[in-house]
């Protein structure tokens, strides 16, 4: 796996790019590696193992380390062996801490102790080899370093070189360590319609565990994680930060240890784990990426960003040599408008209004299909509905292309109705275990995706509706979690397969797709935020937080989101008034502006706008056009946060070029007559001339219009003193002169 990118295959950064500082002294057998502000160490102590030096703000070129020495022994109770903080540690002697990888050999040995090798160095990193003291178990470590942001990929691959078959019963991409001290962690949990919650608690003695048992990422936690050392906050102090690039079933493992050190360890989830690796076989991790920031929570953030646009997320052949992915077109989803009693005359007509307003993207959702006529049939059945659509979807996309928009299309491949063709057909084809019954859940079941005749059929009928059809954007849903994980086709020892076959399979079909149909764009949705990771973000253009679009919910939503992921990939919808959800009812322009913090789309039932939200929403849309790409891609500050039953919030984000920044301010309720607070914005060229323009509610009668950066981060803006009131919205551009 020379250069680690590889791993994100379609995820091109054609431009140069600043190269990482990559090392090896052989005297002392240290490894080093440098990119962007960041160093990390790591050598070959005396006993062999593989150890952690340091990770951290970024070193001199002189500056060297001496070879690795293991920690001593604290006591009889706490060895050498624990207390040492090893890159990758198998379970065996003395080892009290997480492992990295647990076996069990064919004759009941489960003692792996791993030592070094040898090594290959590379463009960006090294690859490194372990090998168990005795039996032939191979693990070579990958490690490769972003020279732009610091951030650092790593995983590892686990080879069995024996005879007899091994079974892996935990396994983790890598394991981090930082030295003795005081330490918060930051981690992204929650639930449906409530997901990506900011969890900030101090790190004590024991473990802290934060996974997925589910079959994917799940809504209740995010493989993301963020540790500050002392006082850090938003934006003060340091940040070491981490990412697991997995959409299916994983844990991360963040633990103080007995001397106050940390380890955090992160990969598949050992539960209900157990891959039987044959001889001359290799199980390869997910790639856990990791960094560092000394600017707080919003400087990791900004790190975390950059890094996605310009190494993760995928090209469309359009831009494929570009440095940044395009710009998400503003979309049309007609869900609210018409549920499932989808048909070409009604959509046609939503296609005409949505056009007016400026929209680029027309998305027909759910209930074109098979015989869906709700949920509880026509899943797997991939096929347009003749009674809906006479004469297929050609008549609706022309219409579409002729209002000058492109055409997408809402689909759940991974699942299927019992009142279905392909059900009866294969009932086989479901995850389950033999003679057991199968846990329905919205009223579907899921699609055993490991199974090679199930992956091919999933891959060739998309294939054939993308072959047939110009569409030019797929919303791939993902409606429920995994039960009754079974795979009987298998002997009984090597089922548990399924939990890496099944994602590893639907990586593949995403990837085949986007190759046999370079133009077509991708979103992953799961009831909302239920499959956002790395992972996926290597083959998708897009995600769906959360199914709720209350737009003052989706300000702690979206806020907890940015922690981890890019406002360009956060799709964020405009949806009808009062709220489904809350039946909180909110103007226009609030849900608007709510929605312009990230990938702006259109959800209500447009049919029943007056002229007047007609004309709100055809500006406030052509605002957001004029100003996306710093939205989108530029650098977030998070100036009042949500959070804790806050009264007001306000993020601002300035293009990377500093020539433009934009800034939202929501009120959720005025109490005893005080105004907004004052903005003291960010990351501006002070010596520079910015001028304001409103682009919803006014500044103070006295605000200038012109004023230099320094005087907008140090003296301020001030809202209107009129901007009061319950579910207020007001935002800003300021353009450098």
């Amino acid at each position: 796996m020379a250069g680690m990118w590889a791993v994100a295959a379609l995820a091109a950064a054609a431009q140069p790019a600043q190269p990482a500082w990559v090392r090896f002294d052989a005297a002392t057998k240290v490894f080093r590696l440098d990119g962007g502000e960041v160093s990390y160490v790591f050598g070959v102590n005396t006993r062999g193992e593989l150890q952690q030096l340091y990770w951290g703000g970024r070193l001199a070129p002189t500056d060297n380390f001496p070879a690795a020495q293991p920690m001593p022994e604290w006591s009889s109770f706490d060895g050498s062996y624990t207390n040492t903080p090893q890159e990758y540690a198998g379970w065996g002697a003395g080892m009290y801490n997480e492992p990295a990888l647990k076996i069990t050999f064919s004759d009941g040995n489960r003692d792996l102790v791993l030592h070094y090798v040898s090594h290959t160095q590379t463009d960006d990193g090294f690859e490194v080899v372990l090998k168990d003291i005795e039996r032939p178990i191979y693990v070579t470590l990958h490690y490769g370093m972003d020279g732009e942001s610091g951030v650092l990929a790593r995983s590892a691959t686990i080879e069995n070189r024996g005879t007899e078959p091994v079974t892996i019963e935990q396994a983790a991409a890598a394991a981090w360590a930082l030295p003795a001290g005081n330490y918060t962690l930051n981690t992204l949990t929650g639930r449906w319609a409530g997901e990506f919650t900011l969890n900030q608690e101090a790190i004590d003695h024991g473990a802290q565990v934060i996974e997925s048992r589910r079959g994917s990422t799940g809504h209740q936690a995010n493989p993301w994680f963020a540790i500050q050392a002392g006082a850090a906050d938003e934006n003060h102090g340091e940040v070491w930060f981490g990412a697991l690039a997995w959409s299916g079933s994983w844990r991360i493992t963040v633990e103080r240890d007995q001397l106050d050190a940390i380890r955090i360890t992160g990969g598949f989830n050992p539960f209900d784990f157990g891959y039987v690796l044959k001889p001359d076989e290799k199980l390869e991790t997910p790639v856990f990426y990791g960094g560092y920031a000394r600017d707080g929570l919003g400087g990791a953030s900004r790190v975390l960003h950059r890094f996605e646009l310009e190494k993760i997320l995928p090209r469309t052949n359009e831009n494929s040599d570009a440095r940044m992915p395009r710009l998400r077109p503003v979309l049309y989803n007609s869900w609210e408008a018409t549920e499932f009693n989808v048909n070409e005359a009604g959509q046609m007509a939503l296609a005409e209004k949505a056009a007016a307003l400026g929209v680029d993207r027309f998305v027909m959702d759910d209930g074109w299909f098979g015989q869906r006529k709700n949920d509880h049939a026509g899943l797997g059945d991939w096929y347009v509905n003749p009674q809906k659509f006479p004469h297929g979807l050609k008549p609706l996309i022309d219409k579409v292309h002729a209002l000058g928009m492109d055409f997408g299309l809402w689909v759940e491949p991974e699942m299927v109705n019992l009142d279905s063709d392909l059900y009866r057909a294969h009932p086989d084809w479901v995850l389950h275990f033999k003679g057991r019954p199968e846990t329905e859940q919205r009223n579907q079941l899921v699609l055993n995706l490991a199974r090679p005749d199930v992956r091919d059929f999933v891959l060739n009928t998309l294939d054939r509706l993308l072959s047939e059809n110009d569409i030019a954007f797929l919303k791939w849903d993902y409606n429920r979690n995994w039960s009754e994980p079974g795979w009987d086709q298998l002997p009984p020892a090597e089922q548990k397969a399924v939990y890496v076959d099944y994602t590893r399979n639907l990586y593949s079909i995403l990837s085949e797709l986007r190759r046999r149909h370079p133009k077509v764009e991708i979103e992953s949705c799961s009831g909302g935020g239920g499959r956002v990771d790395l992972g996926i973000l290597r083959y998708v253009d897009e995600v769906w937080p959360s199914d709720n679009t209350d737009p003052f919910d989706r300000l702690s939503i979206q806020d907890g989101f940015t922690y981890a992921y890019t406002p360009q990939i956060m799709m964020a919808w405009v949806t009808d008034s009062p709220h489904w959800l809350n039946h909180r009812s909110t103007s226009l322009a609030y849900r608007f502006l709510s929605s312009m913090q990230g990938s702006l789309g259109i959800g209500a039932d447009i049919t029943k706008w007056t002229p007047e939200e007609t004309a709100t929403a055809k500006r406030l849309i052509a605002a957001y056009k004029e100003v996306q790409a710093t939205i989108a891609q530029g650098d977030l500050y998070r100036l009042i946060s949500p959070r804790d039953g806050s009264e007001f919030s306000s993020t601002e984000t300035v293009r990377a070029d500093k020539s433009q920044a934009v800034v939202f301010a929501f009120i959720h309720s005025t109490q005893e007559g005080r105004g907004f607070p004052l903005l003291k914005l960010e990351g501006l060229d002070p010596a520079a001339e910015y001028v304001l323009s409103p682009i919803e509610g006014k500044a103070r009668a006295d605000t200038p219009q012109t004023a230099s950066g320094a005087w907008w981060m140090h003296h301020g803006l001030a809202m209107d003193e009129n901007f009061r009131g319950d579910f207020q919205a007001a935002a800003f551009r300021l353009d450098r002169k």
